[in-house]
């Protein structure tokens, strides 16, 4: 989120605040396509500044490795399954809701896949309901890293 926030406001700002003056150079502002365009993008761009703002700003880093549940799942945990029906494995690890990534395996403790996990342990059997039917998996191992 922090490196967000330092793109928005070091290399968007800047490239709005020109395109706005270089609109703004062309005359007419009342049919200037460029210009309402910019000023929608400087909009668009300032409140997700707001936004990262604020969430930072209330953030409270949890140090998973401090929090010792021992082989139980919890916020934080980075869960090895191995589903039941296949040789398919695969790795999750629960973050907050603002944190989740799909695309790096971080999934929202609020998902349903980390509300299954939430509680258990390794060699555990977890059901989870997903688009494409019941899934079966083991918990393989579950740890905590910070």
């Amino acid at each position: 989120m922090r490196a967000e926030l330092d793109h928005l406001k070091s290399v968007m700002r800047p490239q709005i605040i020109a395109a706005i003056a270089e609109a703004r150079a062309h005359g007419d502002l009342r049919e200037n396509a460029e210009y309402h365009a910019a000023r929608e993008q400087q909009g668009f761009t300032e409140g997700r500044i707001g936004e990262l703002e604020a969430t930072l700003a209330n953030a409270e880093i949890i140090d998973v490795s401090k929090l010792n549940p021992g082989s139980r799942i919890v916020f934080g945990a980075i869960v090895d399954l191995q589903d039941i029906h296949g040789d398919d494995t695969v790795t999750y690890q629960i973050v907050g809701d603002l944190e989740a990534d799909i695309k790096q395996r971080m999934i929202s403790v609020s998902s349903p896949v980390a509300r299954a996990l939430i509680g258990k342990s390794e060699g555990d059997v977890v059901h989870i309901e997903t688009p494409g039917g019941r899934k079966s998996y083991e918990i393989v191992e579950v740890r905590y890293e910070a």
